[in-house]
C-alpha cells in the first residue's frame, strides 16, 4: 500500500490548538486601538457596515439601496479556474464568469475544505500554508430568561465559570446597559466544546447552561431559560470556523505564503491580515492591501511578490 503522506498530514490530521504568543502578546488591536472592548447593540447590524462601503463604489438607487449588476448575491462558488491569459469561475448554479483574475475571500476553514475546486490544483507550498493555520471556533451564545438573578452594576458585566473541562461555558457577559429588561445573557465557548454543542439540539444546550448558572449561583432561584441562539460557524460550509488562528511554530515566513496569490488567484480575508487576524478591521484593512497587491500586478506590472525567508 502506498500511503500519500502529504496528504494524510494535511487534510486529515487534526489541525494544532496550541497558540503562539508572538502576534498575541502584545496584541496588536489593543496597542493600536485601545484596550476597551464595547458589545454593539445597534440594531441594524454590523451588515449595515457592509452596505455602507459597497454602497461608496456600487451603484446604488435614490434609496441607497445597492442595484448595481456587478454584485451578484446567493452565488456559491465551487471551482476556480486559471491560467497565465485568466481566470473562469463557476458557481453551484453552473453559472460561468470570466476575469482577468480573482481575489479569493473565502475563510480559512473553507480553503481547507474541497468546496472550492481550483483547476490547477494550488501548488504545494500553497497547500501547506492553509493548513498549516488553525481556524478556531468560537462561539457566542445567547440565552434568555423570564427574571433576572446574576449580579449586576458597574465592573460586573463579565463573569466566570471554573470547570475542568476546557472551554466549557467558562465566560459570561450580562447586557443590561446594551438592552435594558432584556434578561438576556451570553456565554462564549470554544474550540471542542462549540464543535459538541453545535452538533446536539438547543434544549440539550439549554439545560447544560442552566445546570452550570445553578452551580454558579447556589443562593438563586434559576429559572429555566425561555429561548436559546446558537450559532453554528463550524457546521456552516461557508465558515468552517469563527477566525484563523497562529499556532506555535509559524511565523511571517508562511503568512506571507498564506496571503500571496497563485498566478491570477489572490487571497484576502481576516486570515491574511498580519497584525489583526481574527477581527472585523483586520479583514476590512486586508482587504485594501489585496486589492492594492493585484492593482499593482494588473495596472503597474509591478506582480512579483516577495517572501521573506523563514528564518531571515
Amino acid at each position: 500500500m502506498v500511503v500519500d503522506y502529504f496528504k494524510y498530514d494535511y487534510e486529515f490530521a487534526e489541525p494544532p490548538r496550541v497558540t503562539s504568543l508572538q502576534n498575541n502578546v502584545p496584541l496588536p488591536t489593543f496597542s493600536d486601538f485601545g484596550d476597551d472592548i464595547y458589545f454593539v447593540a445597534d440594531q441594524r447590524g454590523y451588515e449595515s457596515v457592509v452596505y455602507y462601503i459597497a454602497g461608496q463604489y456600487l451603484k446604488t438607487d435614490k434609496s441607497g439601496k445597492i442595484v448595481d449588476p456587478r454584485l451578484q448575491l446567493n452565488k456559491v462558488v465551487r471551482e476556480i479556474s486559471y491560467s497565465a491569459s485568466g481566470v473562469t469561475v463557476k458557481t453551484e448554479d453552473n453559472s460561468m464568469y470570466k476575469a482577468d483574475y480573482v481575489m479569493v475571500s473565502a475563510s480559512l476553514g473553507v480553503l481547507q475544505t474541497d468546496l472550492i475546486q481550483f483547476k490547477p490544483q494550488l501548488p504545494p507550498w500553497k497547500v501547506v500554508a492553509i493548513y498549516q493555520f488553525d481556524m478556531a471556533v468560537y462561539t457566542k451564545i445567547f440565552v434568555k430568561f423570564p427574571t433576572k438573578f446574576w449580579p449586576e452594576g458597574k465592573g460586573r458585566e463579565f463573569f466566570l465559570y471554573a470547570s475542568s473541562r476546557r472551554g466549557y461555558y467558562g465566560v459570561w457577559q450580562e447586557f443590561e446597559a446594551q438592552y435594558p429588561d432584556a434578561n438576556v445573557l451570553l456565554v462564549t465557548v470554544t474550540d471542542e466544546e462549540s464543535r459538541r454543542i453545535e452538533q446536539q439540539s438547543d434544549n440539550q444546550t439549554k439545560a447544560e447552561i442552566v445546570e452550570v448558572l445553578r452551580k454558579m449561583f447556589p443562593g438563586k432561584d434559576v429559572p429555566d431559560a425561555t429561548d436559546i441562539l446558537v450559532p453554528r460557524w463550524w457546521s456552516n460550509r461557508f465558515y468552517k470556523g469563527t477566525f484563523s488562528n497562529w499556532p506555535i511554530g509559524v511565523n511571517r515566513y508562511e503568512y506571507d505564503q498564506l496571503r500571496a496569490p497563485v498566478g491570477r488567484v489572490y487571497f484576502t480575508g481576516e486570515h491574511t491580515s498580519e497584525h489583526y487576524n481574527g477581527y472585523v478591521h483586520g479583514a476590512y484593512l486586508s482587504g485594501i492591501d489585496s486589492a492594492e497587491i493585484l492593482i499593482n500586478c494588473a495596472q503597474k506590472k509591478r506582480c512579483k511578490y516577495h517572501v521573506q525567508g523563514k528564518y531571515d
